[in-house]
C-alpha cells in the first residue's frame, strides 16, 4: 500500500487499554474540586486531547486556574490513586516487531505529556520500537496536526509517506487535515461512524489486523 515509510501510533486507546483509567481519573479530579462530575461517556469523548482543551470542553464555565488545578489533580489520581490496569492491547508487541522487520519505522503522536509517555515506554519495554515521538507538551493539541508535522520534518518525509493509526476522531482529523493516510482502530474511544467523515484507508477492530494492511 502506498509508499509508507513510517507508521505513527496514538497511545491511549490505540496501543494501551487505558481508557477506563483516564475516565476514572477525570471524574475523581472533578469530584475533588467539587465540579460537576462528567458522565463516563462525556469523559471518554475528550480522550486524545491535551488536558487544557479537554477540561475546557468538559467544563466550559471553568476558569484557567480551575483547569490548572484539575490538571494537577488528574495527574496525581492517574499516577498515584486509581489502580485500574492499563495493559497493552493484545498483539501490540507482535505488531511493532513485525512492522519493523518489514522495514517500517514507527513513531508515536500522543495526548500524553512527555513524562507520561516515557514512563509508559519504560514500564512496557516498548520504547525501543519507536524512532521518534511527540507529546502534548511538545506541540499543539490534537486535532491540530503540529505533532505530525514535527515528526515528518524530523524524518524528512512528506505526509503521503506516513500513516496515522488512532482510536479517536481527533487522530484521524489531524491526519486528514494534512492529507496523511489514516486508519481507525475501534477498540478505544470511537468507531466507524466517528471515523467516516475523515475518509480512513481502513478501520480495524484490533492491532493485529494492521499486519494484513502493511505487507
Amino acid at each position: 500500500m502506498l509508499d509508507v515509510k513510517v507508521v505513527i501510533f496514538d497511545w491511549d486507546g490505540t496501543v494501551m487499554d487505558s481508557v477506563g483509567k483516564i475516565v476514572n481519573s477525570v471524574r475523581i479530579a472533578a469530584e475533588r474540586l467539587t465540579l460537576p462530575v462528567p458522565t463516563e461517556h462525556a469523559a471518554k469523548q475528550i480522550i486524545g486531547l491535551s488536558l487544557e482543551p479537554a477540561f475546557k470542553t468538559l467544563f466550559p464555565d471553568s476558569t484557567v486556574a480551575e483547569r490548572e488545578l484539575l490538571s494537577e489533580h488528574y495527574k496525581d489520581v492517574y499516577s498515584n490513586v486509581d489502580k485500574t490496569p492499563t495493559p497493552l492491547f493484545e498483539g501490540a508487541e507482535l505488531v511493532f516487531s513485525t512492522l519493523r522487520q518489514r522495514g517500517y519505522q514507527l513513531a508515536v503522536a500522543t495526548g500524553k505529556a512527555r513524562r507520561g509517555l516515557d514512563r509508559m515506554f519504560a514500564e512496557t519495554k516498548t520504547g525501543h520500537h519507536f524512532i521518534t515521538s511527540r507529546c502534548s507538551d511538545e506541540a499543539q493539541s490534537k486535532p491540530h496536526p503540529q505533532m505530525l508535522q514535527h515528526i515528518l520534518s524530523e524524518l524528512q518525509l512528506v505526509a503521503a509517506q506516513a500513516v496515522m493509526i488512532g482510536d479517536s476522531r481527533y487522530d484521524l482529523m489531524m491526519a486528514h487535515s494534512i492529507e496523511m493516510p489514516r486508519i481507525g482502530v475501534t477498540h478505544g474511544v470511537h468507531g466507524h461512524a466517528e471515523f467516516a467523515p475523515f475518509n480512513p484507508l481502513a478501520v480495524v477492530d484490533n492491532l493485529t489486523a494492521l499486519l494484513d494492511i502493511f505487507p
